[in-house]
């Protein structure tokens, strides 16, 4: 097939218009004054990767080398990120990562509640924007902005129907599984999930480009505010692609 081709083309041009729309967001969160964190920062960390994404990483907040660099999880605790997604065949430049807070804490503390507060509407507006079929939490704070009070050893490798087409996938935070011996063995498991969800989501959003599924981003059957008359029709190859043991959501 033709690499020039429209076909081939629109996946870069979508990105190319997400980008242009990101641009602006990230000018605003390196910008921002709106919490305490923004005194003691070096830099912001909007976060980075594929704005065309079906997956997005959301971990807590920018370390020392994030805090340095301006982008998210390139220390220690990124270096294994990178690893776990190699080792299932995912590659870092096909996924989109970010934190729920854009700035370092002080000495890597928890986030408070008025600075998670300060940084809840960016991380609302970079969703809205990727809009991803999957979000994978990366610890106890990004499970809770999806999966309010969950416990992260109870629910860490299920994976929840979130509403809008999309599901969440908690896993531990890297850097706590890099100080546990038996959450590092977890989190390796858990990351296995990925590719096949990631597998199903892109048949998802295939599917929802033929006019045959529901896409990413609007209620879908099962959505306190889903419409039955605003849905699509869909076809039996839909019907076939939907079926057997899917995850809620992806369809």
């Amino acid at each position: 097939m033709d690499p020039a081709s429209p076909t081939n083309r629109a996946p870069a041009i979508e990105a190319e218009g997400k980008g242009e729309r990101m641009y602006p967001l990230e000018q605003a969160i390196c910008t921002c004054q709106q919490c305490r964190l923004a005194g003691g920062r070096t830099q912001a960390v909007p976060g980075a990767g594929n704005y065309n994404a079906v997956v997005m990483f959301v971990g807590e907040g920018p370390g020392f080398e994030e805090d340095r660099q301006g982008r998210p999880f390139v220390g220690r605790s990124g270096q294994f990120l990178t690893e776990m997604l190699n080792s299932v065949g995912i590659r870092r430049e096909e996924v989109y990562i970010t934190n729920v807070v854009k700035c370092r804490p002080p000495d890597n503390r928890d986030p408070l509640p008025d600075e998670l507060l300060a940084c809840s509407d960016y991380l609302t507006r970079q969703v809205a924007l990727i809009n991803p079929r999957i979000i994978v939490t990366l610890g106890r704070f990004s499970m809770q902005r999806w999966l309010p009070g969950a416990s992260i050893t109870k629910v860490h490798g299920q994976v929840r129907n979130i509403g809008h087409g999309r599901i969440a996938l908690a896993m531990f935070h890297p850097a706590a599984a890099l100080r546990n011996p038996q959450w590092r063995r977890e989190f390796a498991q858990d990351i296995q999930i990925l590719p096949n969800l990631i597998a199903r989501a892109s048949k998802a959003n295939e599917a929802a480009a033929r006019g045959e599924a529901l896409p990413a981003g609007v209620p879908h059957p099962g959505d306190p505010d889903y419409r039955s008359d605003s849905a699509k029709p869909v076809t039996s190859t839909a019907q076939a692609d939907s079926s057997g043991d899917k995850p809620a959501g992806l369809l």
